[in-house]
């Protein structure tokens, strides 16, 4: 069977959706006293240095970015990877904070539950929202993200792949059926 590849969002839309995630952020929050985008690697964190940028030029101010690693917090991960070794490098300061969490894909929310776990362990957060590039559904967890680029509603079998200018030179969402 040969695989069938759409663009979802052009770097236009990719661009569209993150300023209005900025605006929303800003809007739901009051501003951006005591906030923080919290990126989960890889592309995560480039959504998030993104929108604060946005959130930048709307607000007149920076907004403090970080990035969270979660690989030793994934509940599909090899067995002789101590969580230990990866805590003691966390780098992301949450306690306290609204933190605003960003990933491409939402997708079965377990990712999302590791990073969740990942920010616990790095001080208790005042509260987590979630902003995500791409919701494409198939929940596994009761997960449910703050901000939305896009909503592709997907079957299992269909993939979403985010492609960014910073990791792959080029700029779309592809569904793959």
């Amino acid at each position: 069977m040969d695989e069938q590849h759409r663009i979802i969002m052009d770097e236009a839309a990719i661009r569209r959706a993150l300023t209005r995630i900025a605006h929303e952020i800003v809007e739901k929050n009051k501003g951006i006293e005591n906030c923080v985008l919290v990126g989960i690697r890889t592309r995560g964190i480039y959504l998030a240095k993104r929108v604060a940028e946005q959130i930048c030029e709307i607000e007149g101010a920076p907004v403090e970015v970080q990035e969270l690693d979660i690989t030793s917090y994934r509940d599909d991960r090899e067995a002789g990877i101590s969580k230990a070794s990866i805590r003691n490098s966390a780098s992301v300061n949450a306690k306290d904070k609204r933190v605003i969490l960003f990933d491409d894909v939402l997708y079965t929310g377990r990712t999302i539950r590791a990073a969740m776990d990942a920010l616990m362990d790095c001080g208790r957060p005042q509260l987590i929202q979630l902003a995500v590039l791409v919701d494409r559904g198939n929940r596994e967890l009761p997960i449910r993200p703050d901000y939305v680029g896009k909503n592709v509603p997907t079957s299992k079998l269909e993939q979403i792949v985010v492609s960014l200018q910073e990791v792959d030179e080029n700029e779309q969402v592809t569904i793959i059926h």
